[in-house]
Parts: C-alpha cells; structure tokens; sequence
C-alpha cells in the first residue's frame, strides 16, 4: 500500500467527533488515523507523511495539553487542539507550545479545515529543515578529525595564520585542510559555511585580534 502525501492523526474519545472529522477529511480526499487515548496514538506506528495532529484536550488517560508536554522535543506533526471545555488559560498554554490552533467544539468545518491546512503548511516546512539538517550532519560526519579542527576557526574569523598558529600546523597545511572543509561542506562561500555551523550547532572560536594588534 502507498504511503499517503499529507494524513490527519485524530486523537479524541468522542465517537462522533472521530467520525464525524473523517468523514470531513475523506470529502477533501485526505486519509485520517483515529486513536480513542493518547497512549494508542503514541504506541502506533505512523505512516511518514505530512501530517496534522488533531487532539482533544480531555482524554481517558492523560490530558492533551499534557501530551503536547511530553512530546513537543520530539518527532512530532503540527497540533491543533479541540474540546468542548475551552477555557482561556488552556488555550494560551497550548499555543505558547506551539499549537496552530485551539478549537471549541462544536467548530465549524471552515475553522477545522484551515486548522488543518496550517498545519500541512508547517509540517512541510518542518520536515525540509529537518532532511536539510540531515544532510548537514552527513557532511560534518565526512570531515576528518582535523578539518572539524579547522571549521569552527575558519568560521569564527581567524585568518589562516592565526588558525594555523591555533593548531600548531603550517599555513600551506591549514589551507588544504580549509579546502577540504569547504569542498566536503559544500559551502560555495564562507557565509555558506557560517550558516551550516549555526544549523549544526558547533562552538565557533572568534578571533583575539583587537584594534590595535598590528602583528
């Protein structure tokens, strides 16, 4: 069986709502996966998809708000919350997490489907960060030992001699080991190679030049 493009998790005791939310979903031609408690959404295998998270706020076994808690360091698609039990404190911790929307039932299918629709938006954009992370972390991982060495001083202003100097090898040897990073990189310019430490997160070593060193 394909995997779907685009799928929409519904994770919501009330019967009616399920139905009713998948019924609305399969006239837009998008598949959907109901789970009655959060523990049967977090135990499931799911397919790798654009997805959507629709989730109730009161359920069986733990509260929604408190599953958003659980998994929002983690792998996780765009949440859009609903309840029939809406109150202010509720909806403003949900969206300071990162919810796209907080929703009272009984909701409008305009108002679920342009939920669901930012949350495409989001979860692509996501999961294209994430592929390109990924990429990132593969080319770091190709650098030998010393040019990891050699990239946070390239990247952190260091003129070669200075980075040389930092690591107690030549200037012609530093610059091969500086060729190599950019090649393996990909980095087609320094700023190149700047925005690539910042997505990955690597110390950078400044330069200790001041003003007035002239050496």
């Amino acid at each position: 069986m394909t995997a779907p493009d685009q799928i929409v998790f519904i994770v919501d005791d009330d019967e009616r709502i399920c139905e009713a939310l998948s019924e609305l979903l399969a006239s837009y031609d998008i598949p959907a996966l109901v789970f009655r408690s959060a523990g049967a959404y977090i135990a499931a295998e799911k397919p790798d998809a654009t997805a959507c998270l629709v989730l109730d706020v009161e359920l069986p076994d733990i509260n929604g708000l408190d599953l958003q808690s659980a998994i929002i360091q983690g792998d996780h698609p765009p949440i859009v919350f609903i309840t029939g039990y809406g109150d202010i404190p509720s909806s403003v911790r949900a969206i300071k997490h990162g919810a796209v929307d907080f929703l009272t039932k009984p909701f409008s299918d305009e108002a679920v489907m342009s939920a669901i629709r930012a949350s495409f938006a989001q979860d692509r954009t996501r999961r294209v960060d994430r592929s390109e992370l990924a990429v990132l972390k593969q080319r770091y991982q190709s650098l030998t030992p010393r040019e990891r060495d050699v990239l946070p001083l390239v990247v952190g202003g260091l003129l070669n001699k200075q980075a040389a100097a930092e690591l107690g090898i030549s200037e012609v040897t530093l610059q091969i080991h500086r060729r190599n990073v950019m090649q393996k990189m990909a980095a087609a310019s320094l700023a190149d190679l700047v925005r690539a430490s910042e997505r990955l997160a690597i110390p950078i070593t400044r330069s200790r030049r001041t003003g007035g060193d002239r050496s």
